[in-house]
């Protein structure tokens, strides 16, 4: 692999709960944030904090309402980051593969 396996890796996508988030984002249409409390299992804080990783680089918008009283909070995937998270697999396919050889 040229360049390196480090070179390649999206950063942002690397770290396991943004993985998480964006694993199942790209089969779900969108979530609410309890949704992603459970898959997960991050704390409010630190999944609040992931999110807005992955929103400030694009790859996920997040939507705030509220319904009745309650707020609620949901997150989608961005083409950018449907994009970003295809290219994040096809690397991680490479490495594996170039690894078990």
């Amino acid at each position: 692999m040229k360049g390196g396996i480090s070179t390649q890796i999206d950063e942002i996508i690397h770290v396991p709960i943004r993985l998480a988030i964006l694993a199942y984002l790209s089969t779900a249409n969108s979530a609410d944030f309890m949704t992603l409390l459970d898959v997960t299992g991050a704390t409010k804080g630190n999944l609040s904090a992931h999110l807005s990783k992955l929103s400030d680089a694009g790859y996920i918008r997040i939507d705030k309402e509220f319904v009745g009283k309650k707020p609620r909070t949901s997150a989608m995937l961005t083409p950018d980051g449907e994009s970003a998270f295809d290219s994040y697999l096809r690397v991680m396919k490479a490495f594996v593969s170039d690894a078990s050889r």
